[in-house]
Formats: structure tokens, C-alpha cells, sequence
């Protein structure tokens, strides 16, 4: 069995070694999930609720330590670690109101009655990216939970940590063996195999574009579902309207929030060109005060990425070329760290508008109207998030409309909400996860005609 080193990004120390399972393990891992599937299918709605709501006690109870070792793998903030593992409690919670609530239709019919069923599909994989290690992998298992489904769920190889303890913490919580599995191993062996296996019926995946694309087409040989949640490069609209001065102080925390290793990363701010000026200037306080440095001190704001080769890649998008409007700072010393970056890109081509950074690195530039800012957010092959600014209401829904993104806020930057549906348009996913029809996504739709004639 092969090992990997769990480094502490702020740090370059070792903090563990976890094995990693092979196509073997993985195969054994699917075969308990599939011989479990009958008995936690006929497990009462309400004693499955009760089960989940257990979990989410044992998650809730559990929350200090979850966070902990969230800031030693991934080098998360405090904070953000804490209110991670208090979103796997919470989303626990709201799918515990699932499985009572799968209601199927009576559809009026000649010659008898006609009733759905919304049945679970069997054994769901779910592939979890690095960066927000916790909450990814609730917004799959617990609503295919819920539904009724088995769970094999692989995070990944950087930062396993959290995820094989919340495995720990289901066992504890009652679920029954074989009903939700923690497998850390390698993309290559485990994920693949969750593509290839025909026991998996879905497939549910966070990450990059490219990778998304071959899970895809692998299920697609197998007519499998899946749900994709893949890159992004999302803008942040600033209208003349706009509080101006809110809208640069909150600008930062749409980008270098998880040092910008989020998909829904506001990484281009488009300002209306009658204030680009007075924005910058509103701006480059904000970023320098962007609090850097130890993830486990109460006050920091945002951490290191996840590791040297991160860096570098990032690293890569501001060239010799580049011009850089501002930054902020990092510590000194032992880290993976990269300040907060603003450049003023050259030409639209310019690659650090085109393509996901995933780091602290954002673009800011002009447009005209209504209709330019539209052209410009739509100029990608992403559509996953985004903000406006303006105090228009009007203008707030018609660039909402405009925009081709699957989550907007106006004057906010938040993109992501348990209860309402989350994903994105165009080569950022397929599939929408969370939100009150998030377990009827790990469902078929059965349909039943009884004579009475």
C-alpha cells in the first residue's frame, strides 16, 4: 500500500502520513456500498432522518477539532476552517429533512391512478477537490444520503484529513457499515475507478475543467450520471451607482478569500469607466490591509496556498510584462505564501483574464455601459458566480439576467447558500447541487399505473 506526506502549508512541515488505497481497496469499498444499498433504501424516511441528524450532532460536537486539523492540511484560516465544519453540521441538518420530503406526484390518468416514485440511484462517488475539503464533500454525501443512496467518497490526496474523520464521525453517529466510506487515494486509481465501476452510479465531481471533462465522458461509456462542479473566472460589476466605498473595502474578500483558491473567485473586477480612478484609489487600502500570515491566529484573514507547486502556477501569471497596480504583503519566512495582487491587464487576451488563476491574483478594468459590462463578464468559457454592484434595482436585474452565470449577488459577494440551488453555466458544471431539490439529483423517477377498470 502506497503513502502520502499531509504538509502544513504555512509551515512545509509533515503533519502525517495517511496510506492510500488501491484499485483493489477501492473495488472491496464499492462492494460493501452496493451490498448496503437494500437496507438502507428500506430504512424508514424518519429513521434516516434521525440517522443524519445524529451525524450532524456528532459533526456539531466535533467542530473545534475538525477545524484544527482543516488550518494544519489546508492551511485555512481559523475562522474559515470553524465555519466549514459548521457548514457540513448545518447542510447534515437541512438533509435530514429530505428523506420525509421526496414526494412523488398522482398524475390524473384514464382507466386507473398514476403515482411517482423518487427511487435512489444505489452507490454514489464523490470526488473532493483540495480547496474547500469539508463543505464539497457534505454537498454531495448528505442529499445522496438522504435519498436513500450508499456513499464512497475520495477526497483528495493534499488534504484527506477532515474528510477520514468525518467517516470516523458517521460510524460513531449510527450510520451502518458499508453506508458511507472514506477512501483517500489517487485521482488516477480511486476516481477512475468510481468512473469505470459499474457498481457507481453517479458521479459527483469538484475540480478542474479538464479533469471534469474526462470523468464525463468516462461515465458517458457507462450512460452514468453526473454532477459536475468545475472552474471558474467570475466578475465583480461596479457600477457609477455603486457605494463605491463598500464596494472596494469588500472587494478583497470576493478574491483572496482562501487566498483566491475558489472557484467563484471574483478574480475580475469590471468598474464603469467615469470612476475606475476614485476605485483604485478606494481599492488599494482595502488590499493592503488584507491581514496575511498564520491561519491559526484569530485575526488572520487569509492564509498560504496549498503548496510550492500552487505557487509557482500562480506564480506564472504575472509576467515580466504584467503591470501591477498594487499588492499587499506575506510573512516571512517558512510558507507557501503570495501576497494580494492587482494588475491592470494590457490586451483582453492577456492570460490572467482568460484563465482560472486560483490564487490571490485579481484583474481590474474598465467598461462603458450596461451592455459593454455584459460583453465583458460573458467573455469566458466560465460561468459559475459573480457580483453586481449598482443601487439601481432595475439595472440589478437586468445585468442578472444578462450575465451568464449560475450565481449572482448584487452588492454582496456571497455565492453560496445550503438552501438554495448552487452551479454553474456553460464549462463551469452540469448539475446544480444544494437547495431543497438536492436529493432528488441522487434520484430515478418511477412511475406506477394501477388499473381500476
Amino acid at each position: 500500500m502506497t503513502t502520502t506526506q499531509v504538509v502544513n502549508p504555512a509551515t512545509e512541515q509533515v503533519v502525517t502520513t495517511v496510506e492510500l488505497v488501491g484499485e483493489a481497496e477501492t473495488d472491496t469499498a464499492i462492494a460493501a456500498a452496493q451490498r448496503a444499498t437494500a437496507a438502507w433504501r428500506d430504512i424508514a424516511p424518519g429513521d434516516r432522518a434521525r440517522l443524519l441528524r445524529r451525524f450532524a450532532e456528532a459533526v456539531d460536537a466535533d467542530l473545534e477539532r475538525l477545524a484544527r486539523l482543516e488550518v494544519a492540511n489546508a492551511g485555512h484560516t481559523i475562522g474559515n476552517a470553524r465555519w466549514e465544519a459548521g457548514n457540513v453540521r448545518d447542510v447534515l441538518h437541512y438533509a435530514a429533512g429530505m428523506p420525509e420530503r421526496l414526494l412523488g406526484n398522482q398524475i390524473p390518468v384514464a382507466g386507473g391512478v398514476d403515482i411517482t416514485f423518487h427511487e435512489p440511484l444505489g452507490v454514489v462517488g464523490v470526488i473532493v477537490p483540495w480547496n474547500f475539503p469539508m463543505p464539497i464533500a457534505a454537498w454531495g454525501f448528505a442529499p445522496a444520503l438522504a435519498a436513500g443512496n450508499t456513499v464512497v467518497l475520495k477526497p483528495a490526496e493534499l488534504t484527506p484529513l477532515t474528510a477520514i474523520r468525518l467517516g470516523e464521525l458517521a460510524v460513531q453517529a449510527g450510520l451502518p457499515e458499508g453506508v458511507f466510506q472514506v477512501l483517500p487515494g489517487k485521482g488516477s486509481v480511486v476516481g477512475n475507478r468510481f468512473v469505470t465501476h459499474p457498481a457507481v452510479r453517479k458521479v459527483v465531481f469538484t475540480g478542474s475543467t479538464e479533469v471534469g471533462t474526462q470523468i464525463m465522458a468516462g461515465c458517458a461509456r457507462q450512460v452514468k450520471r453526473v454532477t459536475l462542479e468545475l472552474g471558474g473566472k467570475s466578475a465583480n460589476i461596479v457600477f457609477a451607482d455603486a457605494d463605491l466605498e463598500r464596494a472596494a473595502a469588500t472587494a478583497p474578500y470576493g478574491v483572496f478569500d482562501n487566498a483566491g483558491q475558489d472557484c467563484c473567485a471574483r478574480s475580475r473586477i469590471l468598474v464603469q469607466r467615469s470612476v475606475f480612478d476614485r476605485f483604485l484609489e478606494l481599492l488599494e487600502p482595502a488590499v493592503q490591509g488584507v491581514r496575511v500570515g498564520d491561519p491559526s491566529d484569530e485575526s488572520t484573514e487569509m492564509g498560504p496556498l496549498i503548496s510550492g507547486a500552487h505557487r509557482e502556477r500562480v506564480a506564472g501569471f504575472v509576467e515580466r510584462s504584467t503591470k501591477v497596480a498594487f499588492t499587499g504583503g506575506t510573512p516571512d519566512g517558512p510558507g507557501f505564501w503570495y501576497p494580494p495582487t492587482v494588475v491592470l491587464p494590457g490586451t483582453p487576451t492577456d492570460r490572467v483574464l482568460t484563465e482560472e488563476v486560483f490564487g490571490p491574483v485579481v484583474a481590474v478594468l474598465p467598461f462603458e455601459d450596461e451592455a459593454d459590462a455584459i460583453r465583458i463578464a460573458n467573455d469566458t468559457e466560465y460561468g459559475l458566480s459573480g457580483s453586481i454592484w449598482t443601487s439601481d434595482v432595475g439595472r440589478a436585474l437586468r445585468v442578472s439576467r444578462g450575465v451568464e452565470a449560475g450565481n449572482l449577488s448584487v452588492n454582496s459577494h456571497s455565492s453560496v447558500r445550503y438552501w438554495t440551488p448552487f452551479g454553474g453555466f456553460k464549462r463551469s458544471g452540469l448539475g446544480r447541487e444544494l437547495g431543497p431539490d438536492a436529493a432528488l439529483a441522487f434520484t430515478e423517477t418511477k412511475n406506477v399505473f394501477l388499473a381500476t377498470q
